[in-house]
């Protein structure tokens, strides 16, 4: 287990210690779910190279909303044993 020591204004770190989060738990998950976002935020970057390299031409908010309610209908279908 690695021991991390960092610098704070007082003001943020008594904030974060009467929230709770200077405990180890929760700065672990705190640093898991910053991490989470980032290979999130990566991962999109990546499609969004590859699209553009693709030459896709991108998609109006109707044409999206439409993929996504005929996804959403689509789980629905296969959630009700259809």
């Amino acid at each position: 287990m690695a021991r991390i020591q960092i610098d704070l204004p007082d003001a943020t770190a008594q904030a974060a210690r009467d929230a709770g989060l200077l405990t180890p738990d929760a700065l672990s998950r705190l640093l898991n779910e910053a991490l989470r976002r980032r290979q999130a935020a990566d991962a999109l970057l990546s499609i969004a190279d590859r699209v553009a390299a693709a030459n896709i031409s991108p998609m109006s908010m109707e044409e999206i909303n439409a993929e996504v309610k005929a996804e959403r209908a689509e789980m629905r279908k296969r959630a009700s044993g259809h």
